[in-house]
């Protein structure tokens, strides 16, 4: 049979495994054949670049910017990604057209060294390649060492086996996906160690317009996480979020009550503004953008000053 949809994603094992739970369910919502369902691996600027932080290459659209073009070209139908990696502002053309039901939102500390992060040594190597988990660490940990440390979780695995740090923070819900939740060392609570905005969801991007695939994908759609994920993603633009801006935020959806709290840092983890927010999970976009305006206004001009 001819292929009825092609599902773009980046080649990771990671991004791999998201890519197969996306098939699984289309399968499962439509009993259609695995065949049905083609997964073309597309490697982005994101998984080239290596040696330095996305901050200075160019932000999150690293690792979305070649799989959109396949998109709009229409090599691909759907594109699947990490939440967290998805800049706010979209190519014209494309929209988030679903999300799945989200994972774990915890961070987790893995450690060859120490049973929790408060129990490495002053002056312990701490890798990490985002500036929200830098500034995290350096908050709770300011005489912490922290390191950049890029690549796919089964490099950094690797680098922490060779030494190049002592411990690392890694998204559980990646490690879960990947079967690899045992590796896990100790779990952040979500007050200590807040995430990334989006973290630990899947979100699927398509052409607007698109009936076709629409009706396809509409019976996968996870709605509370679909309205967590607006607001999150509404804190993120009122910031004009990026690689480039130490943010946390997380909304959590509760039948029609929707209850989102959020923070920016300063990169060195000693100044931190916070929010807290909730009402109406169909205002869900509203309530992330008055609390992102609202944190922008407390903080002042001058919290931001030299993050780029």
């Amino acid at each position: 049979m001819q292929t009825t949809l092609k599902i773009g994603t980046r080649g990771s094992l990671l991004a791999l495994a998201q890519a197969h739970e996306t098939r699984a369910r289309l399968v499962a919502a439509h009993g259609l054949p695995e065949a049905a369902f083609e997964i073309v691996v597309i490697t982005t600027s994101g998984d080239r670049i290596q040696d330095r932080p996305l901050s200075e290459a160019g932000g999150k659209g690293l690792f979305t910017k070649e799989i959109e073009e396949a998109l709009l070209d229409g090599r691909i139908d759907i594109a699947v990604h990490s939440s967290k990696d998805m800049p706010t502002a979209l190519p014209d053309g494309l929209e988030l057209s679903a999300f799945l039901p989200r994972e774990d939102a915890r961070e987790a500390f893995i450690s060859r060294k120490a049973a929790r992060i408060a129990d490495l040594p002053a002056g312990a190597k701490v890798g990490s390649s985002s500036l929200r988990r830098q500034a995290l660490i350096r908050r709770m940990r300011p005489d912490l060492d922290v390191v950049l440390f890029r690549g796919n979780v089964q490099t950094r695995l690797r680098k922490l086996d060779e030494g190049v740090a002592d411990g690392t923070i890694l998204a559980l819900a990646g490690l879960k996906r990947l079967g690899l939740e045992h590796l896990v060392t100790d779990l952040m609570s979500l007050e200590a160690f807040p995430p990334a905005p989006g973290q630990g969801a899947i979100c699927i991007e398509s052409r607007i317009g698109d009936q076709q695939t629409g009706a396809l994908l509409a019976p996968i759609h996870d709605v509370p996480t679909g309205q967590a994920l607006a607001c999150e993603r509404a804190f993120l633009a009122a910031l004009d979020g990026s690689c480039r801006t130490p943010i946390a935020g997380y909304a959590t959806v509760d039948g029609e009550r929707l209850v989102f709290s959020g923070l920016i840092l300063t990169p060195d983890g000693t100044d931190i503004c916070e929010v807290a927010r909730e009402g109406l999970a169909a205002d869900a976009a509203l309530i992330g953008a008055e609390a992102g305006a609202d944190v922008r206004a407390r903080a002042g001009a001058e919290f931001f000053e030299g993050w780029s």
